[in-house]
């Protein structure tokens, strides 16, 4: 049993850019463990277990998952996602902005039915009603983060080295009542989307980074890509996290930082070459994300 619990870390073992911390068992049949990875589409190859549930909970980055029934879903800071092994069995992961930090709950569903958590006896909460629940109709479930998940989630970071066992020990029965409260067709369920679309929203933002000394409108690439403009912006939101507007910037900021450090070009010169056709509004932006102005920045 231990061994089919380990099945999606040995996925990962060895593979470069893969830091996973050793698992951890909680309780017979519930392991937890962490996993930081910074190396892109990442094929995950294992056994496809239908009774190993698999919790994930981002942390930090984001992470996008392109399953074998042709879906995609991506989790943000805070969302937490539930499946099977079954679901992952060969999947590609994918880091939309370079990095992802989380921890993964592992749950033997025969085990938890028979040999539950003396706190959980006598309660609903079974390998059974999980399955039932999460995973009979679909093959991934994910929601977005709140407040309440989120205090249960930090507590498995944030706790002193001497009590952090027992807290995460706590914690994951917490997180099962409150999933065993949880609707399953809440609305905060996030969105999937078909991995057709998903490749133009990639395509979309490789022609975006590639030419940011252009400017364009999301009207430009619904006709370019044929795809509705509420579409186009809801979808590159649930990939990247944040809209185009504020992705872009991000990206031209941190070029511009760059362009700064490591050429002689003229702040007139580096402002057009990240989208700015106005020194002042570049120096404006510049100042706004990074603290100081271009000319101070250089010097530092």
């Amino acid at each position: 049993m231990m061994n089919e619990l380990a099945g999606t870390r040995s996925a990962f073992a060895g593979r470069t850019g893969t830091d996973y911390i050793k698992a951890i068992e909680l309780y017979p049949g519930i392991e937890l463990s962490y996993l930081t990875l910074t190396t892109d589409n990442l094929a995950v190859n294992h056994a496809a277990l239908d009774h190993i549930l698999e919790i994930n909970y981002c942390h930090s980055g984001r992470i996008g998952w392109k399953m074998w029934n042709g879906n995609s879903v991506y989790l943000g800071r805070h969302d937490f996602s539930l499946h099977t092994l079954k679901a992952c069995a060969d999947s590609v992961i994918s880091l939309p902005n370079g990095s992802y930090k989380g921890l993964t709950i592992s749950i033997d569903l025969r085990t938890l039915t028979d040999n539950p958590p003396e706190i959980l006896s006598g309660t609903d909460i079974t390998g059974k009603f999980l399955y039932d629940k999460f995973c009979k109709d679909r093959p991934l479930t994910s929601f977005a983060g709140n407040g309440q998940t989120e205090r249960i989630f930090s507590a498995f970071y944030s706790q002193p080295e001497q009590f952090r066992l027992p807290y995460q020990k706590i914690k994951v029965l917490e997180l099962l009542l409150y999933l065993g409260g949880l609707k399953a067709d809440t609305k905060s369920r996030l969105t999937e989307y078909q991995s057709e679309q998903i490749e133009i929203i990639h395509e979309i933002h490789e022609q975006l980074t590639e030419h940011m000394e252009q400017r364009f409108t999301i009207e430009e690439l619904s006709k370019q890509y044929l795809m509705n403009p509420t579409t186009l912006k809801a979808m590159f939101k649930s990939v990247y996290g944040t809209s185009i507007a504020a992705h872009m910037k991000e990206h031209r900021m941190e070029q511009a930082a760059k362009l700064l450090r490591e050429t002689s070009l003229s702040i007139a010169e580096i402002a057009g070459r990240v989208g700015y056709d106005s020194q002042s509004r570049f120096t404006a932006a510049f100042k706004e994300y990074c603290g100081k102005l271009p000319k101070d920045y250089r010097n530092n």
